[in-house]
């Protein structure tokens, strides 16, 4: 029933129940059993003419995680406040499955827009809210990736071997944070430092995107310093939050 959810995604949100059985490779019977149970849950709704989509469910889920996620409750204000001072697009950013996923996101006074609302996976070791996550990752998460994505980590100018992105990353850890530009979006800057769960390992990451036209040296060391500061501060609310 899993992965039957799993199969919705932007680039296919509707589907006829021959296509699911095509790419799940199970029974008719089984599909349909497993469908009416998802459907009578309702986390699934068919419609005549346009199959299944996600259903009513769902959207009830992600108020209710909206309410009750630390990192979100924690982090809100935090980012409502960064952008106050740093005027740009502030995301907060959780790491699942393989994948960087936007669960909050503020706006400040900027021209710029994010293309990754609420919800939207982000690319992997793109952009600095994604690349500062993986240089957290424990080493078998990361060899894991690696073995999947080989090609796109080269590509995308992080090293040939798993050696040499392990390094790349290091480096990324060791100077606490991660600067990126345009790797995402043609003319910004992004800044995002880690947020980690009380026994030191990867939750996601905060980020501010700005515009890179007229930022100084200066001028992004002082965001550099807020934003760590920042996630600093949410890093122990999250940890006093697993406490409670």
């Amino acid at each position: 029933m899993i992965e039957i959810l799993d199969l919705f995604g932007e680039e296919h949100l509707r589907w006829a129940p021959e296509q699911m059985m095509a790419r799940l490779g199970c029974p008719r019977s089984t599909l349909y059993r497993y469908l009416r149970v998802l459907a009578n849950a309702g986390l699934v709704t068919s419609l005549p003419d346009v199959g299944y989509t996600l259903g009513p469910r769902i959207a009830e889920l992600d108020y209710e995680m909206r309410s009750s996620d630390p990192l979100i409750s924690n982090g809100r204000p935090l980012l409502q406040a960064l952008v106050r001072e740093i005027a740009g697009i502030g995301l907060l950013c959780r790491y699942y499955k393989g994948r960087v996923l936007c669960v909050h996101q503020e706006a400040g006074a900027s021209e710029i827009r994010s293309g990754y609302e609420r919800g939207r996976a982000m690319p992997m070791g793109r952009g600095a809210a994604s690349r500062v996550i993986l240089a957290w990752l424990r080493p078998a998460q990361l060899k894991q990736l690696y073995e999947g994505q080989s090609r796109e980590f080269s590509r995308i100018g992080m090293g040939r071997t798993l050696e040499e992105v392990q390094e790349h990353l290091r480096q990324i850890r060791r100077q606490g944070h991660c600067t990126s530009r345009g790797e995402v979006t043609p003319g910004v800057i992004g800044i995002a430092a880690p947020v980690l769960d009380s026994e030191g390992s990867i939750i996601g990451s905060l980020s501010v995107t700005v515009p890179d036209a007229g930022v100084s040296e200066r001028r992004r060391r002082f965001m550099v310093d807020r934003i760590v500061f920042s996630a600093r501060v949410l890093t122990n609310s999250m940890r006093g939050s697993a406490v409670a």
